[in-house]
Formats: C-alpha cells, structure tokens, sequence
C-alpha cells in the first residue's frame, strides 16, 4: 500500500526512487512494531531485570523508526535532514539488533526483532545511499 500511496501523491519525489522510499517507509513500520512487541515481551519475562538495556534499546528504536517512516512519507525533508535521520535510524536499528542478538538463544521475541532490524538498517542504508546518489 505504501508505494501506490507515495507514487499518488501530486509532489513527485525529485528524482528519488518511490519504490526504495516505499521499502524503507514499510521496513521501519515492521521494525518499530517488532521492538514494540519485544519490549513489551521483555517486561513478561522472569528474567526481566536482565532485559532492562534490551527494552531501553527496544523502545529508543521503535521510536526512531516510527519517525522515520512518518518522514519519509512527507515531502518536507530536505537531502541532508533525510541523510541525517536515515543515519540515525540505521544506527539505532544496528544497536538494538546488537542487544537483542545477546538474548536471541533465550527469547524467540528478540531473535524476530533483531532480524526486523537488521533489515530495517539495511534499508535505510540502502536509501541513503540512493539519495547520496541524487544529491
């Protein structure tokens, strides 16, 4: 749904890719609701004192890939505003990815984020790539 969406709108994208915007939009979608739902497995968790950094590192993720995903979805970003963010989120998908690969023996819910977000940092270095490109 999101690259009809995107190739609606009246404002095209400037010579950006729809298609890498719209893979993007939907990865860091995926992403934040993954480690929505891995923190929120975390705190159910016996052990939940020892996953205390993980749903910090959850939570700062999903947060970031939320706002990532709604400004990608706006023709108002600026190359280097979308550089900077893309960066950003990218990171924080590598981070939380990191944390939550130290507990995925233990807990499916962290293996099943740290795939969403290593995906999701994949996309967004790979769209950022692409607007290097365009810049």
């Amino acid at each position: 749904m999101t690259l009809p969406l995107l190739e609606s709108h009246p404002d095209q994208l400037g010579g950006l890719d729809p298609t890498a915007i719209a893979n993007c939009i939907d990865d860091c979608l995926a992403c934040a609701r993954a480690c929505t739902v891995c923190a929120d497995a975390c705190l159910s968790e016996p052990s939940v004192a020892e996953l205390a950094h993980c749903i910090r590192t959850d939570l700062d993720c999903a947060d970031l890939c939320g706002a990532t995903a709604r400004i990608l979805s706006r023709r108002t970003g600026t190359t280097a505003v979308l550089d900077a963010l893309l960066q950003a989120c990218a990171e924080a998908c590598r981070a939380c990815a990191e944390e939550c690969e130290q507990h995925a023996d233990h807990h499916r819910h962290c293996a099943l984020c740290a795939e969403a977000c290593r995906k999701c940092e994949d996309s967004c270095r790979q769209l950022r790539e692409h607007l290097v490109g365009t810049a």
